[in-house]
């Protein structure tokens, strides 16, 4: 794609088509500084109270800026490279490849946690990982006084749920979800029945005494693009039939419908949904049953499979941020008599995670 200027208008060419940028949707990034907060980027002027025809008078073009000035007086110096991204739809997220990954995969995204991190070069580091991985690992995390709160909102905000701000991850007695046992916890995400899915979890290791009690994680996105490489049907119709998910106990209902396996506006990967204890096909012809009962049976076994999940032990001060939305987790059985096995765990969105890596983008120059 490239700008290119014909008497006082502009134009953008893209796959040998070339069409013009209306000259208002240049009227509206006037960034003087009569016209916009430099601190906040936000206008000084509301765009509806002006005409859309903004006559171009004066346009200029060198290799980096796009200079115009406008019929009202109006001047804007604009960034090439910024104009070409927001044809793209892009923003600093998408020079992010997502690698995925399956059981041969090396845990070398840890990061040491130090009393500034939050601020420093390697917070940015470590948020290129969660985004190119769906997770990454902080070490010696301090575990008094319910940090991960503050670890949460130094990110972002925390996004309570029904199982509060923060939740404590333990064998209780009658609990109201099987992460509060000792059994074994098949790889699932977290949270399907809600509207909106939450996007990341974070699990903090307080303590963790017992032999068994691991960690697993299995990458959706591998499984997916195996899935529709070796079974063309099974993807297609999990991509297209929405299930009921749904939590219930005494105090709360909760229940959304979704695909297993969401895509984008493009057909791209987007989420995947996996908690077979709580999902509800609907009600269909037979024959489209069998396929969808076929789909889910193999999708699960791939999720279950060692071809594709990892393992390991957490460690007291550990801290494990991982996509709720790609990744599917999930515990190896424990005897809780062995001694404690404590972790704590919440909630945020992309937003946070975003907000941080442009924040950081940007302080660095990077």
């Amino acid at each position: 794609m490239k700008i290119e200027l014909t008497e006082n208008k502009v134009f953008f060419e893209k796959q040998g088509s070339r069409k013009e940028i209306h000259p208002f949707w240049l009227r509206e990034r006037v960034n003087s500084e009569e016209f916009l907060d430099q601190k906040t980027q936000q206008r000084l002027f509301d765009p509806t109270m002006l005409s859309s025809n903004s006559e171009i008078t004066k346009v200029n073009m060198s290799e980096k800026f796009l200079e115009v000035t406008f019929k009202d007086g109006a001047h804007a110096k604009l960034i090439i490279e910024n104009i070409l991204k927001e044809f793209e739809k892009d923003n600093e997220l998408y020079f992010i490849n997502k690698s995925s990954w399956d059981s041969n995969f090396k845990i070398n995204n840890k990061f040491k946690f130090s009393p500034n991190f939050f601020e420093e070069k390697q917070m940015y580091e470590s948020l290129l990982d969660f985004y190119k991985y769906g997770f990454v690992i902080f070490e010696g995390v301090p575990t008094q006084d319910n940090f991960i709160v503050n670890f949460a909102n130094s990110i972002g905000s925390i996004r309570p749920t029904n199982f509060g701000e923060f939740f404590n991850v333990k064998s209780i007695p009658n609990p109201n979800d099987l992460a509060y046992t000792s059994l074994p916890l098949a790889p699932h995400t977290d949270n399907p029945y809600r509207k909106p899915v939450p996007c990341i979890q974070i699990l903090h290791c307080i303590e963790n005494e017992v032999n068994g009690g691991l960690s697993t994680l299995v990458d959706g996105l591998k499984v997916t693009e195996e899935l529709k490489k070796k079974h063309p049907d099974f993807y297609k119709i999990l991509t297209e039939i929405k299930v009921r998910f749904q939590f219930i106990d005494q105090n709360i209902v909760l229940e959304d419908w979704a695909e297993m396996i969401q895509l984008d506006e493009n057909n791209r990967f987007k989420q995947v949904r996996f908690s077979p204890r709580l999902d509800f096909v609907p009600l269909m012809e037979k024959e489209k049953l069998e396929l969808y009962y076929a789909a889910r049976n193999k999708i699960s076994e791939m999720y279950n499979s060692d071809d594709f999940r990892i393992e390991f032990k957490l460690k007291p001060g550990d801290l494990l941020m991982m996509d709720n939305h790609r990744l599917l987790h999930g515990r190896t059985e424990y005897n809780a008599n062995e001694g404690n096995r404590f972790l704590q765990g919440c909630y945020i969105d992309y937003d946070s995670t975003e907000g941080k890596l442009k924040h950081l983008k940007r302080k660095f120059n990077i």
